[in-house]
């Protein structure tokens, strides 16, 4: 694969993806049991925003550079500071910590938000990914970086010994039909993890591919299916991202109204044209 995610680091999408999964965690910490994380395509897990790739797009500006300078202004709404307040402080401690403007991606932020008892697998199958993923979090003696195929260890890893955890599958949609091999594999997490909380990250580009999508996501009947999705745009190019969004199955019981809550106060910031349209419903209830 030749997708690189530092080029997108911290962009708008990262920002709904990342304040999400940091409330799932925040939810999982709430109990003493440890849980598991299975990451199916970490990517290099830590990113240097003033870096070149990150600095050829500047993604980053109009997205957590953005949500932090209204943070630090304080013209953020009140009620969503404590919301995103895990995520920030993540942010700001590394930061703070190497005195360089760094950002987490899902397995850096996973383990700062989590506990010692706590258990990480990370897939990476890109070696050079990979090798930078072992550098920036390998030293954590609760994370294992494998070398397998993201799909792959859906069936090798699940269910976990810990029985409550979380799966988060974000594929780099470089190849055609992901979006049915991503529905095909959320039945089979589904099948062998019934009890766990699974969260599938996809880019809104092809408004028709997505509408597929969700229909055969509902076809599956799962219970508890929740839908998250942030435009930043109108749908000009199939091929230009546009939104993105979020399939959570099993989610925290106060999951649809924290991200409503989150992205109606960060569409203004991350929506190119200054107002973005936010939508979290349910695709199948109880």
């Amino acid at each position: 694969m030749n997708y690189r995610h530092a080029f997108h680091a911290g962009n708008a999408a990262d920002v709904v993806k990342h304040a999400a999964l940091a409330r799932v965690l925040a939810y999982l910490c709430r109990k003493d049991n440890a849980f598991r994380v299975l990451d199916t395509h970490a990517g290099a897990g830590l990113y240097d925003l003033a870096g070149a790739d990150a600095q050829r797009t500047l993604e980053a500006d109009g997205g957590i550079e953005a949500v932090l300078a209204a943070a630090d202004a304080g013209t953020l709404p009140e009620k969503v500071i404590p919301l995103l307040a895990p995520y920030f402080d993540a942010i700001r401690r590394l930061r703070a910590e190497s005195g360089r403007r760094l950002y987490p991606g899902s397995p850096a932020l996973a383990l700062a938000l989590s506990r010692p008892q706590d258990r990480f697998l990370f897939c990476e199958l890109n070696k050079e990914e990979r090798v930078k993923l072992e550098k920036r979090v390998g030293g954590d003696d609760r994370a294992k970086i494998l070398a397998q195929d993201g799909w792959q260890a859906l069936a090798a890893h699940l269910p976990p010994r810990e029985r409550r955890g979380l799966v988060l599958v974000d594929p780099p949609f470089e190849e055609g039909g992901e979006f049915h091999r991503l529905a095909h594999c959320l039945a089979d997490a589904y099948r062998r993890f019934a009890t766990g909380i699974i969260m599938l990250w996809y880019p809104i580009k092809d408004l028709r591919a997505v509408d597929a999508f969700r229909r055969e996501v509902g076809v599956l009947r799962l219970p508890k299916t929740l839908r998250v999705e942030l435009d930043f745009s109108e749908v000009r190019r199939a091929d230009q991202l546009s939104g993105s969004g979020l399939i959570i199955v099993n989610p925290p019981f106060t999951l649809a109204d924290e991200m409503r809550t989150i992205l109606n106060a960060l569409a203004p910031l991350l929506a190119r044209d200054g107002k973005g349209r936010a939508r979290v419903s349910w695709l199948t209830g109880e």
